[in-house]
């Protein structure tokens, strides 16, 4: 029996679990399948975090987090979890690996997944040429032509990563207006690498043996079409949260959440199941910083601490 399982690594988990191992709390175990850090790590810049005054990539700038964080105490267990169940007053863990273990209390901090746009030929040639992560692959495009799909901060910081790289990257967003921050914005219009492509749409991507070959957008109002010889494309349209973990035997979720999928939470992030938390981009109108991400699972680790010692001391 551990007295508090924090489900997932990113920002949210590492922060509850260091504030919740520093606290006092014994046996607090961080799931975590690969190394801890999530999706922040594969963010190419990082400029806007307080009292980093430096410009940093995401994993030089979760690399000392998981020092500090496993600095008093945190347990760091590699299994991936498969289900979180309520059984009487304490919590079941459900591995991959078919073990099984008890928790007194539990916080959800599984982030998301980058979201498909489901345009044709996506699925074909994903990983051949239609790639989520500028970090991870931009590389293989130096000196050529890319596109990037995405209107939000994501995709303005990677259009403009990949210009350090790329000889040209098209910048396609279905609305004239993006939904980025000022700033941001201002930096990808002065930046004569990128070519803004607005109000358009893809229609089909592109290739054959090799991958992508190209992509043909069209004109939302106007209809008309224009084929991009581009051998990379680079999605931005969201992500969805990862619940999969509270899902039961019966197709139910284990706590409330609304129609996208988030969890339901307080402003202590408490959710409708009483020992069970949510931090970070999982919970419900969480904004997608990392600073809101920690300050969730500082939140969400003395919500437990509170619960902890009036439920079981």
């Amino acid at each position: 029996m551990i007295n508090l399982a924090i489900i997932g690594g990113g920002p949210a988990g590492l922060t509850a679990g260091l504030y919740a191992t520093r606290g006092g709390i014994k046996d607090v175990v961080l799931f975590e399948r690969g190394a801890p850090g999530g999706q922040i790590t594969s963010s190419s810049e990082i400029e806007n975090y307080p009292g980093v005054k430096d410009v940093v990539s995401g994993l030089e700038f979760m690399q000392p987090w998981q020092e500090q964080c496993f600095r008093f105490g945190l347990e760091h267990n590699m299994n991936e979890v498969s289900k979180v169940s309520k059984n009487g007053d304490f919590f079941d863990i459900f591995l991959s690996d078919g073990s099984k273990v008890e928790a007194r209390a539990v916080i959800i901090c599984t982030g998301g997944s980058p979201k498909k746009s489901n345009i044709k030929g996506e699925s074909e040639f994903w990983g051949q040429g239609v790639s989520t992560c500028a970090t991870c692959d931009g590389f293989f495009y130096k000196n050529k032509e890319v596109a990037v799909l995405g209107g939000g901060d994501t995709a303005l910081e990677e259009a403009i990563y990949l210009t350090r790289m790329c000889k040209k990257v098209y910048l396609i967003h279905r609305r004239n207006e993006f939904r980025a921050v000022p700033i941001t914005v201002k930096h990808i219009k002065e930046n004569p690498k990128i070519e803004i492509l607005t109000p358009m749409i893809i229609d089909e991507i592109k290739g054959d043996s090799s991958g992508v070959t190209g992509i043909i957008v069209s004109d939302v109002n106007t209809k008309e079409k224009r084929e991009l010889n581009v051998p990379g494309l680079f999605i931005f349209v969201g992500y969805d949260v990862n619940t999969q973990v509270l899902r039961q035997d019966d197709g139910k979720m284990l706590c409330d959440t609304n129609d996208l999928g988030q969890v339901k939470v307080d402003l202590n992030m408490k959710t409708s199941v009483k020992g069970l938390f949510a931090a970070g981009d999982v919970r419900e109108s969480a904004m997608k910083q990392v600073v809101i991400a920690a300050g969730d699972g500082a939140v969400a680790a003395l919500s437990a601490m509170e619960y902890l010692q009036s439920q079981f001391n």
